[in-house]
């Protein structure tokens, strides 16, 4: 479990620095982001990640429960 965590949280650093020390100079982006649509985006991204995270802890928790009762 701490394994899964750890490797959770060095994917998240990993994919978010390059993000976060670029600054995207197009129009979509722009236009999005005054529109405040960009936040909605995020926040749709984020809960998608944050559900497939929770259904692998899930899993692998339902997977050592029947490893277990063998």
């Amino acid at each position: 479990m701490k394994k899964l965590l750890l490797l959770t949280i060095a994917i998240v650093l990993f994919f978010t620095q390059p993000l976060l020390s670029q600054t995207p100079k197009t129009e979509m982006a722009e236009l999005m982001r005054s529109d405040g649509r960009i936040y909605v985006v995020i926040a749709v991204i984020l809960a998608i990640l944050a559900g497939l995270i929770l259904y692998l802890i899930r899993l692998d928790r339902k997977i050592a429960k029947m490893e277990n009762e063998k």
